[in-house]
């Protein structure tokens, strides 16, 4: 199979639509591996194809051949050559980059002079067979939606291919595919162009591909918001400093969805150019201040070339944080939910929301059996045995639309063999700290991991698995992880002394303090410790 790719896009190979026709032929390609298709590309804007003098030599003269001796002449060949045919542009004006249209101007020389009595409106027969071949549009434009712009470009090919005989791929927003800080919305976006290659080849693009491909990568009041934003450019049409460019566009990506109630006067302080603007994220909307006053609630003091890297994906916003880049003052909340603030989803990722939302970790999983096992059985050890191994079989069906970690399913088993060993009358004072003493190595053990077991279960409030891509929301919980394992593993010596004592049927309440108090250090710790760090703090 023969390609030929036309790249009418003045940019070259730094063609925005450039890189939704590569994930078409991509698809194609991937479908094709055992007869790989050849694929010839022509840049038309660096070619020299000069404008139709509409004298038909072509016709009458020399029949099938221009008088104008440039690069048509190859064009022609290829058009020849090709079983495919696909157009990559942008869209201009409403219709076709002019480079372009003289290109489909020049093709004179492919059709017979005569009239064509068939054909609705009048026609040319072609010079050569063509049945055999395909045509495909790909183009994006600057308008949230391609619906209704590119009306004047199928009504010329309509006429050039004939109604129904062309495929066509548009994309709004087209020029969303050159911002580097929104690289997981469009990469999103071209894997469905991807997945529209595949089926092309094979079997047609389905309905619900297409569907997929009208809907515009971010809705339209955040993309006019971004776009309005782009160009550098005040209200009175004076040009405006770069870095207040930059965070008008920061700004439009808030997500009006996370507001908590009150106003969050998040300051940028660009400390390398001596710039200072205040983000106001409101209930509504977001706005940015060049004079303000006031106390805010966050400040991030910053070299505006730090952020502009860490925006572009250039940098971990993390990683640049925990090696001191930037330091943070007051409230480290907005930062720790910043994709929430600002990680405006793409419509086609919309439709996985809910299943993200049904798949949250619940951290009563992995301690009900626990607790329940500690307190129970201290007080009849049969009964208590009984009701342990109850719960922790009930529990899957308790918390069947969360999901499960290796330690739910560790704890449930664990606390079901302690049980067992208390019900065949291994006594008491054995099993129980053996038990405090399992349940603090799965923690230390966990500390050590990827992972900490903490982690797994707080990730829910920052933003799901996205949250293990941040170290300092991992060093946080590992540290807190392998407090709690210490203070398991410690448990069983005090908890065998106690119970050979007349205190023993209370081991679960005087167990119960510890763990209390290590509560309220971890909540604490979870604030303290990322802010110290973002002081600037290094101690």
């Amino acid at each position: 199979m023969n390609i030929l790719v036309i790249n009418g896009s003045p940019k070259g190979e730094n063609s925005n639509t450039l890189r939704l026709t590569d994930a078409f032929l991509e698809g194609i390609c991937d479908q094709k591996k055992n007869s790989l298709p050849q694929i010839e590309r022509l840049h038309i804007a660096q070619m020299d194809i000069r404008p139709c003098r509409g004298c038909f030599f072509c016709w009458k003269t020399v029949p099938g051949t221009c008088c104008i001796k440039d690069d048509m002449q190859l064009v022609l060949e290829k058009l020849l050559w090709a079983d495919l045919v696909i157009w990559s542009f942008p869209l201009y004006y409403f219709s076709l980059p002019g480079h372009l249209k003289t290109v489909i101007d020049r093709q004179l020389p492919l059709s017979l002079p005569f009239m064509l009595p068939d054909s609705e409106g009048g026609g040319h027969p072609a010079r050569y067979d063509m049945s055999g071949k395909k045509t495909i549009l790909i183009s994006t434009c600057g308008f949230y939606t391609s619906k209704s712009n590119y009306n004047s470009i199928e009504a010329q090919f309509d006429r050039i291919c004939g109604k129904d005989k062309y495929t066509s791929l548009f994309c709004g927003e087209g020029e969303l595919f050159a911002v580097p800080e929104l690289s997981k919305q469009t990469q999103t976006y071209l894997e469905k162009v991807y997945q529209a290659g595949a089926e092309y080849i094979s079997r047609g693009i389905r309905e619900e591909t297409r569907k997929t491909l009208e809907e515009p990568i971010l809705p339209r009041d955040v993309f006019e918001r971004m776009a309005d934003a782009s160009w550098g450019v005040a209200p009175s049409g004076e040009k405006q400093e770069a870095s207040l460019t930059f965070t008008r566009q920061m700004a439009s990506l808030y997500n009006p969805e996370s507001y908590r109630g009150t106003d969050i006067l998040l300051d940028m302080d660009y400390t390398d150019i001596g710039k200072r603007y205040r983000v106001v994220l409101g209930q509504t909307e977001s706005c940015v201040l060049e004079e303000f006053d006031g106390l805010p609630t966050t400040v991030i003091h910053t070299p505006f070339k730090v952020w502009e890297a860490i925006a572009k994906g250039e940098m971990e916003g993390s990683e640049a944080l925990m090696k001191h880049l930037y330091s943070v003052e007051g409230s480290f909340d907005v930062m720790m939910r910043w994709n929430e603030y600002f990680g405006q989803a793409s419509n086609v990722e919309q439709g996985d929301s809910k299943s993200l939302i049904e798949e949250k970790t619940d951290m009563r999983y992995v301690l009900t059996p626990w607790i329940v096992l500690w307190v129970a059985a201290s007080i009849h050890i049969f009964w208590g045995s009984l009701i342990s191994i109850f719960v922790s079989c009930l529990l899957p069906m308790v918390f069947y639309k969360n999901k499960k970690t290796v330690y739910d399913v560790i704890s449930g088993a664990a606390v079901s063999v302690f049980s067992m060993m208390l019900l065949i009358r291994i006594p008491s004072m054995v099993v129980i700290p053996m038990s405090y003493f399992a349940f603090g190595l799965m923690w230390s053990i966990s500390a050590l991991r990827d992972i900490p077991l903490s982690a797994e279960y707080s990730k829910n409030d920052y933003g799901g698995d996205r949250a293990f891509r941040n170290p300092l929301f991992i060093k946080t919980n590992r540290i807190l992880t392998a407090a709690w394992g210490v203070l398991y593993l410690l448990t069983p010596i005090w908890t065998y002394f106690i119970m050979r004592t007349d205190a023993r049927m209370y081991i679960g309440l005087i167990n119960s303090i510890l763990p209390a108090i290590m509560g309220v250090f971890t909540a604490r710790f979870q604030k303290w410790y990322p802010q110290k760090i973002a002081r600037g703090s290094s101690k």
